[in-house]
């Protein structure tokens, strides 16, 4: 694991129509480092991560990547630093025409000529190579050809986790990756994930399974109503203490 966070998100702010969302959240990530954001629905989970991607815009706080502050920054130093995060969606966004292939060498094309971004069949040989090393990596280089809306749920997740890795991103960050799977398949995927992070990635994962998080996680961070309440490895917190996050969806009910 780096002494150095790869991810480092410091009195994070988010309001919606005057309603916070985000409220001073703080959270490391390391290389090597799996950690799982848990929390009810609501709590800021989703809204943390596509801040970091820049999916959303904070109100205030710090966001660092590789040591950089990437709030503030402007074109070509931007997009630098947020191609060193990459984000694997709940909703898997696949071309489903395309071939396992063909999508995972999309995750290269921040960095390719413009001509040869929009065709597939331009792509260069190396990157179709690099393509293929990270479809093995996530164990589906038998189904590179196949068109992706062809492949099962938890296999196309594994795609777009493959596409993660051809961006070249130092930090992965995954958006309740595994809610439209069934529990078999998310069981692969989250031990996929944390695979990754053994081998040197740092990987943030927001789930809405407590139990993946404690089997898989180095570290648990827990959202109460855009506040993080919890931040410790699953084995030092206690099951009272998990169940205490989804009050919020108790009291709803």
């Amino acid at each position: 694991m780096t002494s150095e966070p790869r991810l480092a998100i410091r009195g994070l702010h988010k309001s919606f129509n005057g309603r916070p969302v985000l409220s001073g959240v703080d959270l490391d990530v390391r290389g090597g480092e799996f950690v799982a954001v848990l929390g009810a629905n609501g709590s800021g989970k989703s809204t943390a991560l596509r801040c970091v991607v820049g999916l959303q815009t904070p109100d205030s706080g710090e966001i660092r990547l590789g040591g950089r502050d990437v709030i503030g920054l402007t074109g070509k130093e931007l997009a630098q630093s947020r191609a060193q995060a990459a984000m694997v969606f709940q909703q898997i966004h696949l071309v489903r025409r395309r071939s396992a292939l063909d999508n995972v060498c999309s995750g290269a094309l921040g960095r390719l000529p413009a001509a040869r971004s929009l065709t597939p069949a331009l792509f260069p040989r190396e990157l179709r190579e690099e393509a293929m090393s990270c479809l093995e990596r996530v164990g589906l280089a038998d189904r590179a050809a196949e068109p992706a809306g062809k492949l099962s749920g938890g296999q196309q997740q594994r795609v777009a986790i493959a596409r993660a890795l051809c961006q070249r991103a130092n930090v992965v960050l995954a958006d309740e990756p595994v809610s439209a799977l069934d529990p078999s398949a998310a069981e692969q995927v989250v031990a996929l994930l944390a695979e990754l992070a053994g081998e040197g990635l740092a990987v943030a994962t927001v789930l809405h399974q407590p139990d993946l998080a404690r089997a898989h996680a180095d570290r648990i961070v827990g959202l109460l109503k855009g506040t993080v309440v919890l931040n410790a490895p699953p084995d030092h917190l206690s099951q009272s203490e998990i169940d205490a996050l989804y009050e919020p969806e108790r009291e709803r009910r």
